[in-house]
C-alpha cells in the first residue's frame, strides 16, 4: 500500500490502528498507553509522509516506531523510578480527586479561542507571570491581558459566576 496523501493514512489508520494498539497493550500491559504510543507513531507518519510512502509496508513501519516510542517512555518511567528512590524527587503524597468543579472548568475551558484558552491555563494554571505568557504566546503584555479579562469573562459567564461576568 503506497501513502499519497492523508486520505491514504486515514485508510492504514482504520485498518492498521486496532491491530496496532493490541500489539502494543500486550507489550506494555496498559491500553491508555498503548493508544497513546499508536496516536503518536501516527502523529510522525503524519509529519513525515516522504518516509511513509518509501516503506513497502506501513503498517510494519508504524508498528516499530510505535514499539520505539514505547521502549522510550519505559525507559524514561524506569530513570523517574531511579531518581525518586534515591531521593532527589518525591511523589506527591496522593493525587486529590478530580472535582465537579474542576471537569466543569475544563470543558468550559474548551470553548474558548485557543489563544484566550492558552493564555488562561499558562497564567493560572501553570502560574506564569504575564510576561512570560506574554513570550510564550509570542504577542504583547497587552494582548495577554486583554485575553485573561476576555477568557475570565467568558468563563463567568459559562460556569455561571455572576460577579466576574458583571466586572
Amino acid at each position: 500500500m503506497t501513502v499519497d496523501g492523508e486520505t491514504d493514512l486515514r485508510a492504514i489508520y482504520a485498518a492498521s490502528a486496532g491491530r496496532l494498539v493490541a500489539v502494543l497493550y500486550g507489550l506494555t500491559g496498559d491500553f491508555a498507553e498503548a493508544e497513546d504510543v499508536v496516536h503518536e507513531a501516527f502523529a510522525r507518519a503524519l509529519s513525515r509522509p516522504a518516509r511513509l510512502r518509501e516503506v513497502a509496508s506501513p503498517e510494519a513501519w508504524l508498528r516499530t516506531v510505535a514499539m520505539n516510542i514505547a521502549r522510550t517512555r519505559f525507559r524514561r518511567r524506569l530513570l523517574l523510578d531511579r531518581i525518586v528512590h534515591s531521593g532527589r524527587l518525591r511523589r506527591p503524597e496522593s493525587t486529590p480527586p478530580i472535582s465537579p468543579d474542576r471537569v466543569a472548568l475544563a470543558a468550559a475551558l474548551q470553548e474558548l479561542p485557543r489563544p484566550v484558552r492558552e493564555c488562561l491555563v499558562l497564567h493560572y494554571i501553570a502560574d506564569l507571570a504575564i510576561a512570560e505568557v506574554a513570550l510564550a504566546q509570542g504577542c504583547s503584555v497587552d494582548a495577554v491581558k486583554s485575553r485573561l479579562m476576555r477568557g475570565r469573562r467568558a468563563l463567568a459567564a459559562r460556569l455561571g459566576d455572576k460577579e466576574e461576568s458583571r466586572a
